[in-house]
């Protein structure tokens, strides 16, 4: 029988619960060790999961190395500082999104990632939605013909009600409203998702992209204690593909009536698709021959498709992808990066 996979897990906030329980349904991985700077959530999240080995700095779990695989689950602007030393000593890392605060930092890890021969790959959450991977699979496979347009929206609306708690009053959501505290807003937290969504499932690059930003008064004064509520709330963005296809992407936090849901609509000169992510769930629908001229759009089933934490174990050991990659997630970045560049050169379209 081939040795346990050894995980350590790279941060015990928020999301690390999550990762930690999907692991460790994993037949074959073990828990080994948690690494965070706050020794008190370090020792209450170690408890909970039973993981032996407790580290207050990664020089110090590197330098007992007992492990072979890393989840990072760090704040966005520490992935980039505490994968690369996980990558040079050829550890296997699946890191949260998005890869880094920037492009180039992004790129670098992309770089060392493939110069390490490790299996790198970036929390894309909504690759696991049935409803994406069968789209994906019909548009590659020519069922919609030629793409020349496409919608696509991530809606949140946790600014105007308190289904996930207060968002005036819980760290979790106002360091998300503060360039200061690390936040690129909504382009940068949601944006990279709706982006790949969209992409991913049109099996096309982008030539271009142009962007407008808006923020939004919520507090008086523009800060609630430490934090200045400076970050974007909603996001337009015009895509140009590769093929010349024109598309809409947009995201908000003030998409009244809606939790967090994700909608992509893809036209091809053949027939159409319908991706929906809402409350939890997904559906797929076709619009396709004979029924291009009555407009009748019929439901597609889509089998379950893998979680992100199964993949990333399966590539390991070689059973499967390295899907999505670190280089893909650099190539998000830089999409995120000419975005935020366009809105500051007036919605001006910019090369990717």
């Amino acid at each position: 029988m081939p040795r346990p996979l050894r995980l350590l897990i790279l941060g015990t906030g928020g999301m690390a619960a999550n990762h930690a329980e999907q692991f460790r349904k994993i037949r074959g991985v073990e828990l080994v060790g948690g690494v965070d700077t706050r020794p008190d959530p370090l020792a209450a999240f170690c408890d909970r999961f039973a993981i032996p080995q407790r580290f207050t700095s990664l020089d110090d779990a590197l330098a007992w190395g007992a492990f072979d695989a890393v989840t990072n689950v760090t704040p966005d602007a520490a992935h980039y500082p505490t994968t690369l030393p996980l990558l040079a000593a050829g550890k296997h890392v699946l890191c949260e999104k998005p890869l880094a605060t920037n492009a180039a930092h992004a790129q670098e890890m992309a770089e060392a990632a493939a110069r390490a021969g490790v299996v790198a790959m970036v929390n894309l959450s909504y690759r696991n939605v049935p409803a994406l991977q069968k789209a994906a699979q019909m548009v590659a496979e020519g069922a919609i013909g030629t793409i020349r347009h496409l919608e696509a929206s991530y809606l949140q609306s946790w600014l105007v009600q308190p289904a996930w708690g207060p968002w005036d009053q819980q760290v979790q959501w106002l360091w998300r409203l503060s360039t200061a505290h690390g936040s690129k807003g909504v382009l940068g937290d949601v944006g990279i998702h709706i982006l790949d969504f969209a992409t991913f499932a049109a099996g096309l690059d982008v030539a271009d992209i142009s962007c407008r930003l808006a923020t939004f008064d919520k507090a008086p004064g523009g800060r609630i204690g430490d934090y200045v509520l400076d970050a974007n709330d909603s996001a337009t963005i015009q895509l140009r593909l590769t093929n010349g296809a024109l598309g809409t992407v947009t995201a908000t936090r003030f998409a009244t009536g809606h939790l967090n849901d994700l909608r992509l609509r893809l036209h091809g000169d053949k027939g159409a698709l319908d991706v929906a992510f809402e409350k939890g769930k997904s559906r797929l629908s076709a619009c396709l021959a004979p029924d291009l001229e009555s407009a009748t759009w019929r439901r597609i089933a889509c089998p379950p498709v893998p979680t992100i934490y199964r993949r990333f174990v399966a590539a390991i050991r070689g059973q499967g992808p390295a899907i999505p990659d670190f280089a893909r997630a650099a190539r998000l970045q830089q999409m995120l990066d000419r975005a935020e560049t366009s809105h500051d050169a007036g919605a001006r379209a910019l090369p990717v």
